[in-house]
């Protein structure tokens, strides 16, 4: 299998982005090379192979599957993400970021496509289609390139990497490493290619990340005791699924270094994952701005601007609840009260849960009372969904567009949500005749932060 035609790449891009280790085209495809089994990144630094020796795949799974091995030079399993398969459906999309969280490794395929609403065969044909491989042989190829990323990015025993990575067994992982990937995994801890300490990642990115707008972003709302910013980091506890966590992240050259506290190691694919999108490293920003100053000169006037997520949708509701019609700081106040009166006191603190907010009396809160109303029955209905579509809260009374859209923008980081109800983005686009939803999609979410950077 070769270049999909969803990728919006040709053969003759990949070959002019493979020959000048073009960085903008890191983690859009893998070339693959006959001559010597070994699939790499476009950026490898190894001699450049004849073009007749070359095949491109547009996902690591996909080289795997086809019988090649990950390059231990320019390690592949690094690679940032990329938008491979835009403009595809939704349901496919959506599979393919539950299992990359680690979906099949505690549920069945059935259970997981009972949660997405389709059936099983459908699912499957879904992934024959886009990939031409099952949806558990995808989620295996995803825990063993993981798994391998671990190996050379911690100090993680093998047994420990294995259960990050979803296998019930030391056994199960070595056979699945060494027969898909053709190494064991003491080889290729034995490289040690980064030198990251104990309970340390790097999360790689590709283009500009514009780290200290993001940590500015984050320290003018941040929950104390929950988060804590400094001015070369971002610290927060977490909850998955009732697992306690806390990370640590800072910038590095091309990369962010995680550090972390989990619980349950098995929970760590996910912790990274929701890491990743928090902090938008897949974003391809290099295009994105180009798009924004192309529709809207000058409108880019700060590099490297990404979105700065919070953990969760519901998370991002709440916040959007208690920011109606209020200024940030106004907002951040109620947000704080809320969390350290919801903690009983206790120095560490997480986002408080449904449960916690629907079985509480929020009188203490001060702002209207139709908005507290909104929140406790925004809490119940979460209780009840806590998957729904963002777009289901319309139903709700006391929860219009806006809060929706900002819930989709930071809670899910949605690439296209345009916030032109946004009384700081209508003042801005003022300047800006040609900018509007339409014109700003699909980058509608990053027209909106660059619009709230000129206010």
């Amino acid at each position: 299998m070769l270049i999909h035609p969803h990728t919006m790449l040709t053969f003759e891009q990949c070959q002019k982005a493979r020959i000048a280790r073009d960085s903008r085209f890191d983690g859009r495809f893998y070339v693959a090379v006959k001559t010597t089994g070994i699939f790499c990144r476009p950026i490898c630094p190894a001699n450049i192979p004849k073009e007749e020796n070359v095949e491109y795949f547009t996902d690591k799974t996909q080289a795997l599957k086809a019988g090649y091995r990950p390059c231990l030079r320019c390690r592949p399993d690094s690679a940032p993400g990329s938008w491979a398969w835009k403009g595809v459906e939704t349901t496919f999309l959506r599979a393919i970021k539950l299992i990359d969280q680690g979906a099949l490794h505690q549920q069945s395929l059935v259970a997981l496509s009972e949660r997405l609403g389709i059936t099983d065969r459908y699912l499957r044909m879904l992934f024959e289609k886009y990939l031409g491989m099952a949806p558990k042989q995808y989620a295996q190829y995803q825990q063993l390139m993981f798994a391998k990323q671990l190996l050379h990015s911690s100090t993680m025993s093998v047994t420990e990497v294995g259960f990050a990575a979803g296998f019930n067994s030391t056994r199960r992982f070595n056979d699945a490493f060494q027969k898909i990937l053709k190494l064991t995994p003491s080889q290729v801890r034995r490289k040690e290619f980064d030198g990251l300490g104990r309970n340390r990642i790097a999360l790689p990115y590709r283009g500009e990340l514009n780290w200290q707008h993001m940590l500015s972003f984050y320290q003018q709302r941040a929950i104390e005791g929950m988060e804590r910013i400094t001015e070369s980091a971002y610290q927060r506890y977490v909850l998955i699924d009732g697992c306690k966590a806390h990370f640590e992240v800072t910038q590095k050259d091309g990369y962010l270094e995680m550090g972390f506290e989990i619980d349950d190691v098995a929970k760590l694919q996910n912790l990274v994952s929701g890491v990743r999108r928090m902090f938008d490293l897949d974003a391809d920003i290099s295009s994105i701005e180009q798009h924004l100053e192309y529709i809207a000169p000058g409108l880019v006037t700060t590099r490297g601007i990404r979105i700065p997520g919070v953990w969760n949708p519901w998370e991002a509701g709440v916040r959007a609840i208690l920011g109606q019609q209020v200024s940030v700081k106004a907002a951040i106040g109620q947000l704080n009260l809320l969390a350290e009166t919801l903690s009983h006191d206790q120095p560490v603190r997480h986002f408080p849960t449904p449960e916690a907010i629907a079985n509480a009396d929020v009188s203490f809160l001060r702002m209207p009372q139709s908005r507290k109303e909104t929140l406790v029955r925004f809490a119940q209905f979460m209780l009840q969904e806590p998957e729904s579509d963002p777009q289901k809260w319309l139903a709700l009374k006391g929860i219009g567009p806006w809060t929706v859209s900002y819930a989709q923008l930071r809670g899910q980081s949605q690439p296209d949500c345009f916030l032109d109800r946004d009384l700081v983005v209508k003042k801005a686009m003022q300047n800006y005749p040609s900018l509007n939803a339409d014109t700003a999609s699909p980058w509608g979410s990053y027209a909106t932060f660059h619009l709230w950077n000129q206010s």
